[in-house]
């Protein structure tokens, strides 16, 4: 088992994403973070590395970033501790330019919502409100 997720992401602007970002209430750990990259803090042991495009193409070799505004190569997904959380976390999104792809879903036993920051990621949120159905 591991005991810590960095999922890693390229932005076209780090500053105007750590604004985006901040304005949603995340933090950042200063330790890993500099004018190519910053590391936000999502809960203890997961982390989102904010990778300006040309530091992030370093890792990836002569493989093509994908703009995530036409495509989608992954859902980041974080859980929230309550359907106003998730609604509120949307609202300030949009409310910090970010767009909404989609309305809320409510399974009964799961509630959802999500954006597209500003480089077009889709964040899903979720609060789980029971068990989910027997199959």
């Amino acid at each position: 088992m591991h005991d810590q997720i960095y999922v890693n992401l390229p932005v076209k602007d780090l500053q105007r994403s750590i604004d985006f970002f901040t304005r949603l209430g995340f933090t950042f750990d200063e330790r890993f973070s500099n004018e190519l990259a910053t590391c936000m803090v999502v809960g203890p042991n997961i982390h989102v590395m904010l990778l300006s495009e040309p530091f992030f193409q370093g890792f990836i070799g002569d493989k093509r970033i994908a703009d995530a505004h036409r495509a989608s190569e992954a859902l980041i997904c974080i859980s929230c501790s309550s359907r106003a959380q998730v609604d509120g976390l949307v609202a300030q999104a949009a409310a910090a330019g970010g767009r909404i792809p989609r309305p809320a879903q409510d399974h009964g036993f799961m509630y959802g919502h999500a954006f597209e920051d500003l480089d077009g990621h889709i964040w899903e949120l979720m609060f789980m409100a029971g068990e989910p159905p027997k199959a």
